[in-house]
């Protein structure tokens, strides 16, 4: 039995790819002796692959090795849903955008291929404005290659969970729409001024 419903999943991989390069800080999730090992890493998609780099002293580094499995998620923008919103009689409900897959670990034993990766890690995060770049011979970046594993997932398992109150009127879909922005935008000033005040 799929869940949830057919009508709340996307299997655009299309869409599932915008949702990864969006939103980049993946939890990567290993299982060893039947306890989960978890790590949230930014990601980068390429060509059915997620590059990522993990410091050598987490314990999940030695489980990100070649041939292991691992669950990742990527977590979209999400918020509980009030009847109010709605222009016709509902209840409750929470609205959210989730991509879970799973895939086959490589380790990349390559410094050269390490540090360009790291460069090209920067430049994408950096988009669209590029105000900062990571040079090629940046001393610090020489210094900490040593402390840092590279690693690339081939993906195997693509799910996504798009809950954005697909079984509703579509105005009541735009209306869901409308409060998702809004919901997002005013709960993180909300959420950073109570806990960085």
């Amino acid at each position: 039995m799929n869940y949830p419903p057919k009508k709340h999943q996307d299997d655009d991989i299309n869409h599932m790819i915008e949702v990864i390069e969006t939103y980049p800080l993946a939890t990567v999730i290993s299982v060893k002796d039947d306890e989960p090992l978890i790590t949230h890493l930014p990601l980068i998609y390429e060509d059915g692959k997620l590059i990522g780099h993990i410091d050598i002293y987490n314990p999940q580094a030695k489980l990100l090795k070649d041939n292991s499995s691992v669950t990742i998620i990527f977590a979209g923008p999400e918020c509980y849903i009030s009847p109010s919103v709605y222009s016709t009689t509902q209840l409750p409900t929470w609205n959210y955008i989730k991509v879970h897959l799973k895939g086959n670990v490589k380790a990349i034993e390559s410094k050269v291929a390490l540090k360009q990766s790291l460069i090209t890690m920067t430049e994408f995060l950096e988009a669209p404005d590029h105000k900062y770049v990571l040079e090629p011979e940046n001393p610090r970046l020489d210094s900490n290659l040593k402390y840092i594993e590279m690693f690339e997932i081939t993906i195997t398992d693509w799910e996504g969970k798009f809950k954005l109150s697909q079984d509703k009127k579509p105005k009541d879909i735009k209306l869901a729409r409308e409060e998702l922005v809004r919901a997002n935008q005013e709960s993180i000033k909300v959420f950073l001024d109570k806990v960085f005040e």
